[in-house]
């Protein structure tokens, strides 16, 4: 609760009042034209004496209002309204004060009062239709709105409550009718355009093609806002934000690097340029607007986190890894970090390490399927496959139980390769198959369960099928040009074989000593030995085995 405010205080502001004068009052609350240009003020002494008790009245309201006295403050504010209802921006303040009193009637009153001068304002019209929409006489806030609408045609804000108050009735079409007559920028400022830009994109329900029809209003409004060049920053922020809105991303992020120009501490500014650039894929920009944040707030663990993910996706692991565990140290507490962490280590080579940080989950938070998930990759990086079944299981049931969107493509191939690497062969193709009913073009599955099958000998033509459709999904693929040419081999046609291999071998980056021994069992299938054992030469010495020498050995060992 509010402290109280003594009477001393009271009967001192009413004091500077009376002392400033009755002008000053009039001038303070009412301003110039208050009481419309063509109304003299009545200066009998009657007149004077309620003017005065209308600004006492006031004060005490006031008073009243902030030491949370509601009834008191009410009757003061009303009495003051009804003594002096010719001064509209009085009235104005005082009915202001009252809604947020949700004292509605009241307000009414001293507005339907003040409105039967014919001088009344637009402005006056304007409260008094907002006022009669929160009580629910749609009929009289339209007839408000209609003559602040002829009363103030330059003001935005009567547009704005029609159509609200068309669009609450479900009348879309009137709404639209009147926020194209707001929209004529003849007599419209550039806040004005601003605010009816905001309106149109914030009027949803619509019937479909007037969606289209409002945003194309607002883009048209705020490029007029932007040519008047206004330098308000809050308003260029709004005018920014409403072309971000409309997906203007060139647009929007020229106000706001103009902002930044000049209001370098304007908050909210670069997180917006972030999004515009993640959206853009230019992760450069994105990382040196998150640096700025980070050079002003060292400690801003949202910029931290997001760096940390635009260095993951960019492939930068140092990077990431660092940033993430800035994230943690920051925030102990902040668990997505930990499993981003730990795909960081993983793909650095460090698994121990990320299995090491996902203990720290355990043992912190309720182990779910993110958990497991990364156990699993990194049991598996560590090429421990029965553990890494295991985790990969329980990361399924989890999903099962609790969010089956997990269990996607992607997800069961990995489970599929965990299987095969296991020797768990049947289990492999079960959850190889479920991956490409769930994505008929993952390529790397179609070239993992083909050449699974090919090591086996089995389905052999279903496997050229399935590796056929990998290499026409990706056709300069080694791995998948040596799948092929395998599966060829082992359905002996070995001429055809070594057309793919041969392509492989150009296209692949790094030596592979499984791609020379492949090729080298294809030269001894077609009878040329001396490459056959030329190749086989160069699979041994990029990796030694026993098989290889084996074939070497029965060709006579190398040349």
């Amino acid at each position: 609760m509010r402290l109280s405010v003594p009477t001393w205080a009271v009967l001192m502001v009413v004091g500077l009042l009376l002392a400033a004068g009755c002008g000053t009052m009039s001038r303070s609350l009412g301003g110039k034209h208050s009481r419309g240009s063509a109304e003299r003020p009545d200066d009998s002494p009657e007149a004077v004496e309620r003017r005065i008790e209308a600004h006492a009245r006031y004060a005490s309201g006031v008073i009243h209002d902030l030491n949370e006295h509601t009834e008191e403050a009410v009757s003061d504010y009303v009495r003051a309204g009804q003594l002096d209802s010719g001064n509209e921006r009085l009235i104005l303040d005082i009915t202001k004060r009252l809604l947020q009193l949700q004292k509605n009637e009241q307000a009414l009153e001293l507005l339907q009062a003040s409105s039967e001068r014919p001088t009344a304002s637009g402005a006056l019209f304007t409260r008094m239709a907002a006022v009669y929409g929160l009580m629910g006489q749609t009929n009289k806030a339209v007839a408000a709105a209609q003559v602040a609408m002829k009363r103030d045609p330059e003001s935005s804000l009567p547009y704005q409550h029609l159509a609200q108050i068309y669009i609450q009735q479900g009348h879309y079409e009137q709404a639209l009718k009147v926020l194209r007559g707001a929209a004529d920028k003849s007599r419209l400022s550039s806040e004005s355009m601003v605010a009816i830009a905001e309106l149109c994109l914030a009027t949803v329900a619509l019937k479909p093609g007037d969606r289209e029809i409002l945003h194309s209003m607002a883009d048209e409004l705020l490029t007029d806002a932007v040519a008047q060049k206004p330098t308000n920053p809050l308003l260029l922020q709004r005018m920014a934000d409403g072309y971000l809105f409309l997906n203007k991303a060139e647009q929007a992020s020229d106000l706001y690097l103009s902002l930044l120009e000049r209001f370098p501490h304007l908050p909210g500014l670069r997180e917006r340029l972030v999004e515009i650039y993640l959206q853009q894929q230019d992760l450069t920009k994105a990382s040196q607007q998150l640096e700025s944040v980070l050079q002003s707030n060292p400690t801003n663990i949202r910029a931290h986190y997001l760096l940390g993910s635009v260095a993951y996706d960019g492939r930068d692991m140092d990077k990431a890894r660092d940033h993430f565990e800035k994230v943690i140290l920051l925030n102990p507490d902040f668990e997505q970090a930990y499993y981003d962490l730990a795909g960081a280590l993983i793909s650095l080579g460090e698994p121990r390490a990320a299995l090491d940080r996902l203990d720290t989950v355990r043992n912190k938070f309720k182990v779910g399927f993110l958990a497991e998930l990364y156990s699993a990759l990194a049991y598996s990086r560590l090429e421990e496959y029965p553990k890494a079944v295991r985790h990969f299981e329980a990361a399924e049931i989890i999903a099962r139980a609790t969010d089956t969107n997990r269990l996607n493509h992607v997800f069961y191939f990995q489970l599929g390769a965990a299987y095969e690497r296991n020797k768990q062969f049947g289990d492999a193709e079960r959850y190889f198959r479920k991956c490409l009913e769930m994505s008929p073009d993952f390529s790397e599955a179609l070239n993992y369960l083909g050449y699974m099958w090919a090591e086996r000998d089995e389905n052999l033509q279903e496997a050229r099928v399935m590796i056929e459709k990998a290499v026409q999904l990706e056709p300069d693929n080694a791995a998948y040009l040596d799948s092929l040419g395998w599966v060829l081999y082992k359905l002996d046609q070995p001429q055809k074989a070594l057309e793919y291999m041969l392509r492989a071998l150009e296209l692949m980056e790094e030596p592979d000593p499984v791609l020379f021994d492949h090729i080298g069992d294809i030269y001894a299938a077609l009878n040329e030995e001396d490459k056959a054992r030329d190749a086989w030469g160069k699979s041994l010495e990029l990796e030694p085995s026993d098989a290889i020498r084996a074939k070497l050995d029965a060709v006579g060992g190398p040349r």
